[in-house]
């Protein structure tokens, strides 16, 4: 067997690759993107990005009742989307396998909250996997398949942050074709009206009692003895620190399958130790299933219910040895997060500022526009939620309101969920202004192609989704296009469609700066002699910018031409470089 290195997010796809799965359906979501990237590598599975993670689930869970083996992925708060079809899935079971990986983001890194996913496999009553590295992403995964046909459920594989993104030595099988499962009509079993679903949550509670005993027996939970002072029970990246943090002084009782949980397993592993400490990042559901079967166990009062987790961590919880700290000299504040340089959307938000408006924002590098010096974004929810946020916080504060306020989307995000909530205004007769950020890409998550750009995720050519068109089909007369890198322009039309009686769609649109296919124009510079030091140009946010010497200066290696900061110059100190 070859091995090599590879993210846990490519040994979840090399594991789709082996276990002979045929359809791959997700919604890019950070850190679970590169699963789906990797899988359409193979030309044997068949991958799509969907428009958002509940039809990816419901695609998958399609393709698997007409008996191919399928998967979707997505992150945490991506599953919050599919809960819906996950806890009715559970209920009906699968044809062939189905799997759905979901990756949380402990700390934060790319987030709007550190939701632990294994509350919805409790709650769905599916059994959820978590691996610790990359060979266990692939080894779970191929065994996620046989799980899920042999107990006639989907399953849940869960990642982090940490595991997706960090890379160790995976061994590499050969495909298994799976053939094609014959579909049986079959309406007692798919057809989840109340009569037929209470029988099925009979069969649901019948089924987690097997999964049980499977985790008590099958070896995927296993006891590793060591010193006996302390036990450690940890699933994931929480093992891996724990292992690598207090080696061999202790005992470890290592969760591969982190719902169901043993009983009689941790019961065994508590009386061989004279100490039992959890360790697991955000919720305390090992802690809490230890303690109502009367074992007794330690652990958020050592650790922290937010945050991620490190090998220091557990020293300091565990051993009370605290890391060394190292002292940033003066000045040496490490930058926050800015909009790159020629984005398009920073000419959006500068037309925007100064206008004194109600900016209700959403997911996606565009949310950068609420930090300073643009500070152009009052609210973020979820995706989606600007626009049917705009339209509850219009219509509780009246007309006046929706001539001071909109809504900002991006072109994946409108798709994702924004057009229910366009329907909403239009149906509802709001007022709100709706703008949507089309940077022709799905930015935040790394490129990923969406409906609305004419891409499939394989780059060819395919139907588009018309924002222009699909706004007058809901009821909208009033649509304008605009180019954000003509601001005066830009915020004329923003006026303007503020001071309409009826509501509206603005599409600020403009490619990303940062796809290949983009010509750039001519770095900027600054004339010296004309630059008096207001730092006007400044408030645009660009990181080409900066001042020495009380005057403004240009990066010529970072600025991309697109001529944002000479529109807030007064002086006509910015200019084309070298004249």
């Amino acid at each position: 067997m070859s091995k090599t290195l590879l993210l846990g997010n490519e040994g979840v796809a090399q594991g789709l690759y082996e276990a002979g799965v045929r359809f791959v359906s997700s919604y890019p979501g950070t850190p679970s993107t590169e699963i789906t990237e990797a899988a359409v590598k193979h030309d044997e599975i068949y991958c799509e990005w969907a428009p958002n993670e509940k039809v990816a689930f419901e695609a998958a869970f399609g393709a698997s009742l007409g008996g191919a083996r399928s998967f979707c992925a997505m992150k945490h708060v991506g599953l919050n989307v599919a809960a819906d079809p996950l806890y009715t899935a559970s209920y009906i079971g699968v044809n062939a396998g189905l799997v759905c990986a979901v990756a949380d983001d402990p700390g934060l890194h790319s987030s709007q909250n550190e939701q632990d996913s294994r509350r919805h496999a409790v709650a769905s009553k599916v059994p959820m996997l978590e691996p610790c590295d990359s060979e266990e992403c692939r080894d779970f995964a191929v065994l996620a398949y046989k799980l899920s046909e042999t107990f006639d459920t989907p399953v849940l594989l869960r990642l982090s942050t940490r595991i997706s993104h960090s890379r160790s030595p995976v061994g590499l099988n050969e495909r298994r074709e799976i053939p094609l499962k014959d579909y049986e009509k079959n309406v007692s079993k798919n057809v989840m009206m109340p009569s037929q679903a209470k029988a099925a949550h009979k069969k649901v509670e019948e089924r987690l009692l097997k999964l049980r005993e499977y985790a008590e027996t099958s070896g995927i939970n296993r006891i590793e003895w060591g010193g006996r002072d302390i036990g450690i029970i940890a699933a994931g990246s929480s093992y891996v620190y724990a292992k690598e943090a207090l080696g061999d002084g202790v005992s470890y009782l290592k969760l591969g399958m982190v719902n169901p949980l043993p009983i009689e397993l941790i019961r065994e592993f508590a009386a061989g130790v004279k100490k039992v400490v959890v360790v697991e990042e955000l919720d305390d559901i090992i802690e809490a299933h230890c303690r109502r079967y009367g074992i007794n166990a330690v652990g958020k009062e050592l650790f922290p219910f937010t945050g991620e987790f490190s090998q220091a961590t557990v020293r300091s919880a565990i051993l009370g040895i605290e890391p060394p700290y190292r002292e940033l000299e003066d000045g040496a504040l490490p930058r926050p997060p800015m909009l790159c340089a020629g984005c398009p959307h920073r000419g959006l938000f500068y037309a925007l500022r100064g206008l004194k408006l109600y900016v209700s924002g959403d997911i996606g590098c565009y949310t950068l526009g609420a930090n300073a010096p643009l500070s152009s974004i009052d609210s973020v929810l979820c995706m989606g939620a600007s626009v049917s946020g705009l339209h509850g916080f219009n219509t509780a504060r009246g007309k006046e309101q929706a001539k001071k306020s909109v809504a900002v989307i991006g072109d994946s995000t409108f798709v994702h969920s924004g057009i229910t909530g366009l329907i909403d205004i239009s149906y509802n007769q709001g007022l709100s202004t709706v703008i949507v950020l089309d940077n022709s890409i799905t930015g935040m998550t790394g490129h990923q192609n969406n409906p609305a750009n004419g891409l499939t995720i394989k780059g060819d050519p395919t139907a588009a989704v018309d924002l222009e068109a699909l706004a007058r089909a809901v009821g909208y007369r009033r649509v304008a296009v605009v180019d954000p890198y003509d601001v005066e322009t830009t915020r004329k039309t923003v006026i303007e469609e503020l001071e309409a009686e009826e509501p509206s769609l603005i599409i600020s649109r403009r490619p990303c700066a940062l796809l290949k296919y983009v010509k750039h124009s001519t770095a900027l510079s600054v004339d010296a002699e004309k630059c008096v030091g207001c730092g006007s140009c400044l408030n645009v946010g660009c990181p080409a910018l900066s001042r020495k010497d009380k005057k403004a200066l240009i990066d010529p290696e970072q600025c991309l031409g697109c001529g944002i900061c000479a529109s807030a110059c007064r002086f006509g100190a910015i200019v084309k470089e070298g004249k």
